[in-house]
């Protein structure tokens, strides 16, 4: 019994210190980590739409949207980058989209997922994702497993929960632009 009781306590100190190491070495590392992030959502932004020279936060509160940014250049609205999240296979599927104020898409990019690797990881490669760059916010965009038209983006092949998932939150980012941000 009393052997039971100090291997309890060598594992209990061994725990609070490992736990102290690991606490003290989030608060170190969080601010650094969320900077880093700042930084390439920034830079994603710009990406996303090419013509801006600054983006500006807009407040909206919609089901699968995370962020929207007015791009501007000269102090003239050029277009929006919206990001959203949506379920996929793995996960959160999240999309950045750049939409110029003609109504195009101008670049999407999977900027974090879970999918698998391989197949919905896949969602990340341009022969996909560049699809659904120079599409009109006035269709509604489908995935289809075989001959897409124009509305239509081909899904990847044994990743049709992650295809579906990326354009859904296109879709959204599209729905928002329509009826919200190009009024």
């Amino acid at each position: 019994m009393k052997e039971m009781l100090g291997l309890g306590l060598k594992l209990f100190i061994i725990t609070a210190v490992s736990a102290l190491v690991l606490g003290f070495t989030n608060s170190i590392t969080a601010p650094v980590i969320a900077e880093n992030e700042r930084i390439m959502n920034e830079e994603t932004r710009k990406e996303m739409l090419e013509v801006a020279d600054k983006f500006e936060k807009v407040d909206v509160d919609k089901e699968n949207i995370l962020e929207v940014y007015k791009g501007l250049k000269d102090n003239e609205v050029v277009g929006y980058v919206i990001k959203t999240a949506t379920k996929g296979y793995g996960g959160d599927v999240v999309v950045m989209i750049g939409i110029d104020s003609e109504g195009i898409i101008k670049r999407a990019k999977v900027v974090k997922h879970a999918e698998t690797p391989g197949l919905g990881a896949n969602a990340k490669n341009p022969e996909f994702i560049d699809q659904y760059s120079e599409k009109n916010v006035k269709m509604n965009i489908e995935v289809v497993k075989n001959n897409p038209t124009d509305e239509q983006i081909q899904a990847i092949t044994g990743a049709t929960i992650t295809s579906k998932a990326v354009t859904k939150g296109i879709n959204a980012a599209v729905n928002l632009f329509n009826n919200e941000l190009n009024q």
